[in-house]
């Protein structure tokens, strides 16, 4: 039976009445909140809502931050296979290697559309339980198939399922997006992703490691043992799965289709849960030209962060076989921890001009790199690919603080109704950015497989990746014109507007 809705107050944390004369938001079981309206400042600020979107978002970057993890998990393992046994008739080619380290991506890309409708099916919550648990085929896949030196086809089904842990990040970042004020969206949203990203980081430091230590169990060979890759994520995927089912929240105003089904009535268009059905707003997004350039930008940003992330510990060792895999982690590590930097510094001078910086630093950083190759200079490669993750993080940041800049910009219906019909079309942008950006991600590993192979020369013998990053920079220098021109020139609609 649903609570009553308390008049003229507050329901805080622990459903007691807070502050006096606001609108009231209340829980129900489940972990339900109805009324959630973080623009209420006494809501906010006195009655728990701070609190609890902190709370939420906390749980919500651990889970996050796993998903990551597991997302990563083959960018470590594939370059270390030779070693735990990969050799002669069971040998990868370099084309197989990528296939590995790119179908997660592809898989994962494919997952965020359904990932975002996930969270008003069935609740921010809920969803996050079980995309948690989901990661537990993935992680248990990846140690019973290497364990058992599993055929080609076998492993690339399993590098397929850790396409899961990238599934994670749209509803993740689909289920905060309502949990947090409008001032401040682009700093929550900065920090729930650049914690999930630092999974990827976490997982090529760590790994290497781990199965390191754990060589003894690979029979005393000396062998890293890969399987313990999967099994050491176990413990902690059920560690976030728990504290998602018992401390995260379900919001109505962004579950609708679920509280629907909870409480057994219509929820009616302008109430908390206003703007209708999901899918027709996710449609809404889909039919909105802003969401298809914003696409495009971020297939540049968030596709080159996890494409280069997912390749970089293998092109490291081939090009520079001296270093391994000691220092791969970096690059995912910089990229991530300045995602934040790109939504604050975009909150206070205006996205697009952050985008456009990123893009420019990203081409510049690309043409070091392949200055670093031709002269075979380890310090210069690896400072010129860390200044293009450190961009990939920072425009990953702007790019998203953009999506609900743009469409509060372009917004034609200012009353109650429409601003919740333009938070929902904006939360579905969210997902369908996310979902195309991903797919440059697929893109990356597969050029440069490409260019490998028809590069082989007696100085290349397995081929060079020169000639994809030459493609790369001309099309990062297309995305800076396009944010220009869709979002800066003084031509442009949306000039006026703080994007």
């Amino acid at each position: 039976m649903r609570a009553a809705t308390l008049p003229e107050t507050t329901s805080g944390p622990t459903g007691h009445p807070a502050t006096a004369g606001t609108s009231a938001f209340t829980r129900h079981p489940g972990r339900w909140i109805d009324g959630w309206d973080p623009e209420n400042a006494a809501q906010w600020d006195h009655g728990g809502g701070a609190r609890i979107a902190r709370r939420n978002l906390a749980i919500s970057v651990f889970a996050e931050f796993l998903g990551f993890g597991v997302f990563a998990l083959w960018a470590i393992v594939v370059p270390q296979l030779k070693s735990y046994g990969y050799v002669g008739s069971a040998a990868l080619s370099e084309t197989q290697q990528f296939w590995l380290l790119s179908i997660p991506t592809l898989v994962g890309a494919s997952l965020r559309i359904p990932y975002t409708l996930a969270v008003p099916r069935f609740g921010g919550r809920n969803w996050t339980v079980v995309s948690a648990l989901l990661l537990l085929i993935p992680t248990t896949g990846l140690a019973l198939a290497v364990a058992h030196r599993a055929s080609f086809g076998i492993l690339l089904v399993m590098a397929a399922l850790a396409g899961f842990g990238g599934g994670n990040f749209a509803s993740s970042m689909t289920n905060i997006s309502f949990f947090y004020r409008h001032a401040e969206k682009g700093k929550a949203l900065g920090f729930n992703a650049a914690g999930g990203n630092l999974g990827t980081a976490a997982v090529q430091f760590s790994i290497p490691f781990v199965v390191t230590i754990g060589a003894a169990g690979a029979g005393g060979t000396g062998a890293p043992n890969l399987p313990l890759a999967g099994w050491i994520l176990v413990p902690l995927i059920l560690l976030a799965a728990a504290l998602a089912f018992v401390r995260m929240d379900n919001l109505t105003v962004a579950s609708p289709e679920a509280a629907r089904r909870r409480r057994g009535a219509e929820v009616t268009v302008g109430s908390d849960e206003g703007a209708g059905n999901d899918r027709t707003s996710f449609a809404m997004a889909a039919r909105a030209r802003h969401t298809w350039i914003l696409s495009f930008l971020y297939v540049g940003s968030f596709g080159s962060f996890i494409g280069f992330a997912g390749v970089f510990p293998k092109i490291m060792s081939d090009a520079f076989p001296a270093h391994g895999l000691k220092l791969a982690f970096l690059g995912a590590l910089v990229g991530s921890l300045t995602r934040p930097l790109g939504g604050i510094v975009a909150d206070r001078v205006g996205g697009w001009k952050v985008t456009v910086v990123s893009f420019l630093a990203m081409a510049l950083g690309a043409y070091g790199a392949i200055t670093a190759l031709q002269a075979k200079n380890f310090a210069l490669f690896l400072a010129t690919f860390l200044l293009l993750f450190v961009f990939t993080g920072v425009g990953n940041g702007s790019i998203y603080r953009m999506i609900p800049a743009v469409f509060n910009a372009s917004a034609t219906d200012h009353s109650p109704t429409g601003q919740a019909v333009t938070k929902r079309v904006a939360a579905g942008a969210i997902g369908v950015v996310g979902a195309i950006g991903a797919f440059g991600g697929f893109v990356i590993p597969q050029g440069f497989a490409q260019s490998k192979t028809h590069t082989i020369s007696p100085a290349h013998p397995t081929g060079t990746i020169v000639p994809a990053l030459a493609v790369i920079i001309g099309i990062y220098l297309v995305m800076a014109a396009v944010t220009w021109f869709a979002y800066g020139r003084k031509g442009s609609s949306l000039k006026g507007a703080r994007i």
